[in-house]
């Protein structure tokens, strides 16, 4: 038997517990192609580093030149910063009027492009009116009754809200197209409206959405916007022209609605503030409290309830909503709790006329706070602002009549 060939290798390759049984195989094989592997000592652990190549700068320079100008306070809320000017305010009617241009003609190019592509329709009526049928009034779409969008059943309003029937003709006379009329907030007064209807026929039969709305306002008065006030001012803390700190401004606001409301609606209530100082969590009214405004709210006529919801949902507050829904209601139990005395013979504080205005002004202390001393955000401030008076103007609509007692 012929001897096996021995191969010289040109260099050494050391066999260590690191090398590989393959790694050795292939060096024996290619010779040329593999490099001989260094010989690393068993008891040395090996520790993986990179190389850094450029430090990181912890200060870069994004910029030259001086620094920006301080923000301007808007022009409603320039008084702090001096007299106002003719020029900003011109500057801002300006600008809001080239964004209402901007607003009506994408509208349009909208409108036409979808009816192009087959999308929206133009609405199919011209003339919208209203008209007393059967000794209810009526919102007609040319020769067609609005109706209910769920029940399909004709929208019959009382006879005593003229104003309500007519404010809700012009919602359907400012729809350009069907499409529209199928977006909600696009018909925040149709909604209202159905709202109290579903409320009224829902008595009639299962009587399942009232107990849901009690509960539902309910929740507000523990948490409720009025009540919910600020820490004890200290020295150092803003004050406003009259010398009043934020906590001072909301006590006072809130005593007027409360001491109105437990005169002549809840007789005898006593409310607290929701707060503790030092303590975020709520603190729950008495349960004397909660017992009597919560019959009084069950017991509220189905049109009142709705508006009463909408404006507790819109202002974070029962207390509020409760003052705004006894002020202009028609019916009992909130409308036979209101002083007879007629709105233009009011001068006291506790008989003074309660609309829209103060309501929203009672319910966005802190908001109207804020942007009175640091200014307001244009888009966020002005937007929330409109909506709340809108909200809450449509719960007076609703609430409202000829028929008031």
């Amino acid at each position: 038997m012929k001897p096996p060939t021995r191969i010289n290798l040109a260099f050494p390759i050391p066999i260590t517990p690191r090398t590989t049984r393959p790694v050795a195989i292939a060096a024996l094989a290619f010779p040329h192609r593999v490099a001989a592997a260094p010989q690393i000592p068993t008891n040395i652990r090996l520790i993986s580093s990179t190389a850094v190549f450029k430090h990181a700068d912890v200060a870069p320079i994004v910029g030259t030149g001086p620094p920006p100008e301080p923000p301007r306070p808007s022009a409603e809320f320039a008084k702090h910063a001096g007299p106002r000017n003719a020029d900003d305010v011109a500057a801002r009617i300006a600008r809001r009027r080239k964004q209402a241009e901007v607003l009506k003609a994408a509208k349009e190019v909208k409108t036409s492009a979808g009816v192009k592509n087959g999308g929206a329709k133009r609405r199919f009526w011209k003339h919208v009116s209203v008209q007393e049928v059967d000794g209810t009034l009526q919102i007609h779409l040319d020769s067609r009754s609005l109706r209910h969008p769920t029940t399909k059943e004709i929208i019959r309003l009382p006879s005593s809200k003229p104003h309500l029937a007519t404010a809700l003709a012009l919602e359907w006379d400012n729809i350009a197209s069907t499409q529209q009329a199928t977006k909600q907030h696009l018909t925040p007064l149709t909604s209202l409206v159905c709202r109290a209807i579903d409320i009224a026929q829902d008595d009639d039969a299962e009587g399942l959405i009232r107990p849901q709305i009690v509960t539902t306002v309910m929740r507000y008065l523990d948490t409720d916007s009025l009540l919910c006030w600020a820490p004890p001012a200290l020295e150092t803390d803003h004050r406003n022209d009259a010398g009043e700190s934020l906590r001072e401004v909301q006590e006072r606001t809130a005593a007027d609605i409360v001491s109105y409301l437990t005169t002549h609606v809840w007789p005898g209530l006593r409310f607290h503030s929701v707060l503790d100082e030092g303590s975020i969590m709520p603190r729950h009214q008495e349960d004397g409290v909660r017992d009597v405004v919560q019959g009084w709210v069950a017991t509220l006529h189905p049109w009142e309830l709705a508006g009463l919801e909408r404006a507790a949902l819109a202002g974070k507050s029962l207390l509020a909503a409760t003052r705004l829904v006894v002020e202009w209601s028609e019916h009992a139990p909130a409308g036979g709790l209101r002083p007879a005395t007629p709105a233009q013979d009011r001068q006291s504080t506790d008989n003074a006329v309660f609309g829209v205005e103060e309501a929203a002004r009672a319910t966005s202390v802190e908001v109207a706070w804020q942007t009175d001393r640091w200014g307001e955000v244009e888009d966020t401030h002005d937007v929330e602002k409109e909506d709340l008076r809108r909200q809450l103007g449509s719960a007076v609509l609703l609430v409202s009549g000829m028929g008031r007692r």
